[in-house]
């Protein structure tokens, strides 16, 4: 997966790495040019004392090493733009690719992963491209180069290399083939991490509530262990890596100093060529050394990179059409057709039998007790889940044939959880038409009953608002959420319990202000409470799934037994209270 990876994301950027290579190569050969100049300066010069070839070679050995640093620096500074570039293009891919995710697939991976992915995971891969631009491509020209120009110091001492290079790399092996399952444990413990951190800050109302402040900081603790010991494993074992190189490299060199200084007593061999021995085995180790430093990015950024393709390799199971409806004859007509939905191995399904029809200027409700498929009902009409069997039609075209962005604009819909946007109340108010005038958005926030809380706000429309909408309230999130829906003037609405939070009296006027305004729209309201949804044109009554009842109130009061005991409940509540 990782050369999939930077195969499909770094051709983009050939023409970069192909200058990278060029420098590098001049900057290496370069490096593995001047311990030779060293020794023909040793060997001709000082041991001569000829003090203008000294000179001579001095001069022409600090040109080359100019050109070798120029090399260097050059060579750094494409592959940075290079990975960089890398790091944007799969970052970006993996914000697509999710975009494009329906709700079954977030919560396969999870909001926590997801977000790991997209981040530390893909940083990790960025990395391994950075160094493997500076070093890996000098690695291997360094010793295979070093070897050559070794050998030509000297053939008999050759068998040192013969030794030196494959305990290297042995040695090297064996600790890398146990830091990888470490590194994949370690992206596991992020994402659990992440997970606990998340669910921790979104609900520290309910931590502090419940006075649970000390079995949250234990769970998050023994998250936070359990990333630490692995990193801990991890990280043993890269700095076990180091020691071992630079014992193999001063014992090479010793051995070289060792049996080459015998030599030169015997005349075999030149000072100046056991000196330049001696550097381009130093050359040959320390690129065996980088060659390590690249090897143990290699293993988590494989790892990453799995996760990483793991999202890219992921299909919607909401998929657009091939030859997608573009336009479509009729107005604010919608209509469900024998619908059922059952998610992946479940025993039964959530919907099943699901067939009514929602006209212009027509409200429907929905209805029913705590899990019976209300939320499921309303996120099959957007697309957020695709029906397993049956049709959901808009305008008399199957939802599945429409073009998604002409669907979701003819729809405006309020979640159960309504979601604020950092920014201001405008930039909200216009998430589904930025092209919305002030007047348009006062009017919606007064359709809504949130004008007077905006007026009163710093700013007005111009007023912050923090991520997630945490610096108002619940109720007022609620009408804010509304007031975008209004904005967009959809065809068809459908508002996920969206008045929960309001009070009575605010809910009452809400609902009023509504009628005209949706008055050529179709509406669909689930809604927990009967006094939301009594004057609703059409009721529908779900129980496990399963249409119960249909009819306006008084129909149901007489019909439906289920609708009955939900009204009576209600009842009882209200004297109660």
């Amino acid at each position: 997966m990782l050369s999939r990876l930077l195969r499909t994301y770094l051709r983009p950027y050939s023409s970069t790495l192909t200058a990278v290579v060029v420098l590098q190569i001049v900057g290496t050969m370069a490096s593995l040019y001047l311990p030779s100049l060293n020794a023909d300066i040793i060997d001709q010069g000082v041991a001569t004392g000829d003090a203008g070839y000294i000179l001579s070679a001095g001069g022409w050995m600090l040109f080359v090493s100019l050109i070798q640093i120029i090399c260097s620096i050059a060579a750094v500074y494409y592959s940075a733009r290079a990975a960089m570039g890398f790091g944007r293009d799969v970052r970006s891919a993996v914000f697509h690719r999710v975009g494009e995710f329906s709700t079954r697939e977030v919560s396969q991976f999870g909001a926590p992963s997801l977000i790991t992915r997209s981040t530390n995971d893909v940083q990790q891969v960025q990395m391994l491209v950075v160094m493997g631009c500076t070093m890996l491509v000098s690695a291997p020209i360094t010793g295979i180069g070093g070897i050559i120009m070794a050998l030509r110091q000297d053939l008999t001492l050759s068998w040192l290399l013969a030794v030196c290079v494959p305990v290297l790399l042995v040695s090297i092996g064996l600790i890398i083939s146990r830091m990888v399952p470490q590194f994949r444990a370690m992206q596991e413990r992020i994402d659990r991490v992440n997970q606990v951190l998340r669910e921790q800050l979104t609900g520290i109302r309910v931590v502090r509530a419940f006075v649970r402040e000390r079995e949250e900081t234990l769970r998050f603790a023994g998250a936070n262990d359990a990333l630490t010991a692995t990193a801990l494993r991890a990280g043993q074992l890269m700095n076990l890596i180091f020691p071992v190189v630079l014992l193999i490299l001063n014992v090479s060199a010793v051995a070289v100093l060792w049996f080459g200084a015998g030599r030169v007593d015997s005349g075999e061999m030149q000072v100046g060529a056991l000196t330049a021995f001696l550097m381009y085995l130093i050359q040959i180790l320390t690129s065996m050394m980088m060659a390590t430093f690249i090897s143990m990015m290699i293993p988590r950024a494989a790892v990453c990179a799995e996760r990483i393709g793991e999202v890219l390799d992921t299909e919607s199971s909401v998929r657009p059409p091939d030859d997608p409806v573009r336009q479509v004859h009729g107005r604010a007509e919608l209509e469900l057709r024998d619908v059922e939905f059952r998610y992946p191995g479940a025993a039964a399904p959530v919907l099943s039998g699901i067939s009514f029809r929602v006209s212009a200027g027509q409200t429907t409700a929905v209805v029913g007790s705590t899990g019976a498929g209300k939320t499921t009902l309303v996120s099959l009409v957007p697309r957020l889940f695709d029906a397993t069997s049956g049709t959901v039609s808009v305008d008399g075209v199957d939802v599945r044939d429409l073009d998604p962005q002409m669907l979701w604009t003819r729809i405006g819909l309020v979640p159960q959880k309504p979601y604020l946007f950092t920014g201001t109340v405008a930039s909200n108010l216009r998430y589904g038409n930025p092209d919305a005038s002030d007047e348009e958005l006062w009017q919606a926030l007064e359709v809504a009953q949130a004008r007077d809380f905006v007026e009163a706000m710093p700013g007005g429309l111009d007023a912050p608002i923090t991520q997630g909408g945490t610096n108002v309230s619940g109720g007022q999130r609620q009408r804010l959420s509304i007031a975008r829906a209004l904005v967009n003037k959809p065809e068809i609405y459908l508002f996920d319990d969206s008045f929960s939070a309001l009070d009575l009296a605010t809910d009452a006027r809400l609902r009023a202000a509504l009628r005209p305004y949706t008055a050529q729209s179709a509406v669909v309201i689930v809604a927990q409470r009967v006094s939301t949804i009594a004057g609703a044109d059409q009721i529908i009554v779900l129980d496990d799934g399963v249409i119960v009842g249909m009819g306006t109130h008084d129909e149901l009061l007489e019909s439906c037994p289920t609708y009955i005991e939900i009204v009576e409940s209600q009842l009882a509540a209200g004297s109660a209270a």
